[in-house]
């Protein structure tokens, strides 16, 4: 199968177009696999590490506000596509895929005018606008949250599978996650917290502050926080001067590469609310505080961690609340309760789809040979 991927700008794009990726592989080896992003997006450090071809296809986002950047991104919605069209009669795909972001445009249009088969995945509970703009003209849609549908009128056809995740995901246990990171005889308990691929400030300030004030002086505990590509310059800078850098137990990187090793070993976890964090958390049944972000459109990352707050799955807390220990003191709780961690890993995985990837290259081998199926 000769396949187009495409999906960038965050990691909540990239990463379930690698994994839908890996899966095909998975199924058929001898397959040919090639992404389309800008050259601006995450996909230019996730993409090449995982063994794939990246092509370049320059696309932005339209402004919610007036925006002269606005008139460049129409400009580029029509030369795009020629771009896309030249693209596809050099590699000839048997379909394209689309997991969300403004770079899927191009190349899912001109495949759709140039009648290859075309899917796309759509990770959050609210539509983003390229899946909105492609979803009458693509002939299916994925979804990972059935609410998802009623967004969508005019779709040939939208099937409910989840979110793809990488295999790594199901494939390691807590212990033996401890032991290949060194953890077993050192570290009783492991922390690790995030704000997304690129970043938060408010969390990168209120992680901060719990390293100084709480892990620091836990070293029976390993403490690794992600900043994100665009804050890890001045938050590195703000670590080094509270000292942090002297205590072992406690780690800050940009970006977190082998997530699924690392999140596997995690006693608890502290994250935002994205589709794609949430499904990998649920699949490995983690005890999890959830800060649901603030800034995204309809604010819908606190729909999706009220749900699961409501069921006791996770533990939620507003931006606006953090403040003071709170956050210390609400994973000092966590971390003395182990009946309440236990709890909510099991509630949590409870909302896990185990089978997505299945599901995604069934419904994939069916458009590219119809006939077979």
């Amino acid at each position: 199968m000769r396949v187009l991927m495409t999906g960038g700008g965050t990691g909540g794009h990239i990463n379930p177009a690698i994994a839908i990726a890996k899966t095909i592989l998975r199924y058929e080896p001898d397959s040919e696999i090639a992404f389309v992003g800008t050259s601006r997006g995450m996909e230019n450090r996730l993409v090449p590490k995982e063994g794939f071809r990246l092509y370049h296809i320059e696309m932005r986002g339209l402004k919610r506000s007036l925006s002269l950047s606005n008139l460049k991104t129409l400009q580029l919605m029509l030369t795009s596509v020629g771009k896309a069209k030249k693209l596809i009669r050099e590699f000839r795909p048997d379909i394209a895929i689309g997991t969300g972001g403004y770079v899927c445009w191009p190349l899912i249009r001109a495949a759709t005018e140039m009648k290859i088969p075309t899917a796309l995945h759509e990770s959050n509970a609210l539509a983003g606008v390229a899946v909105k703009m492609l979803s009458r003209q693509v002939d299916i849609v994925f979804t990972n949250f059935k609410e998802t549908a009623a967004q969508l009128p005019g779709c040939k056809r939208i099937v409910h599978v989840g979110n793809p995740l990488k295999n790594e995901f199901s494939g390691i246990s807590h212990e033996e996650a401890r032991e290949r990171l060194g953890f077993e005889g050192c570290y009783r308990y492991s922390i690790l917290s995030c704000g997304g691929s690129l970043g938060a400030e408010k969390i990168n300030e209120e992680v901060l502050r719990m390293m100084a004030d709480y892990s620091s002086a836990h070293p029976e505990l390993h403490h690794l926080h992600q900043a994100g590509v665009g804050n890890y310059p001045a938050v590195r800078a703000e670590f080094q001067r509270l000292g942090l850098d002297r205590f072992p137990n406690l780690s800050l990187v940009d970006y977190i590469y082998d997530m699924p090793l690392r999140l596997a070993a995690a006693d608890l976890v502290i994250n935002r609310a994205g589709a794609m964090t949430i499904s990998e958390l649920a699949m490995l049944k983690k005890a999890a505080i959830l800060i649901p972000s603030p800034n995204v459109t309809d604010n819908h990352q606190y729909k999706n961690a009220k749900v699961l707050a409501d069921a006791d799955a996770v533990v939620m807390l507003e931006e606006k609340e953090l403040h003071g220990a709170l956050l210390s003191d609400t994973v000092d709780s966590l971390l003395r309760d182990r009946v309440k961690r236990r709890q909510l890993s099991e509630n949590f995985g409870s909302f896990a789809i185990k089978n997505a990837d299945f599901l995604i290259y069934n419904e994939v081998k069916k458009l590219v040979n119809p006939l077979k199926m």
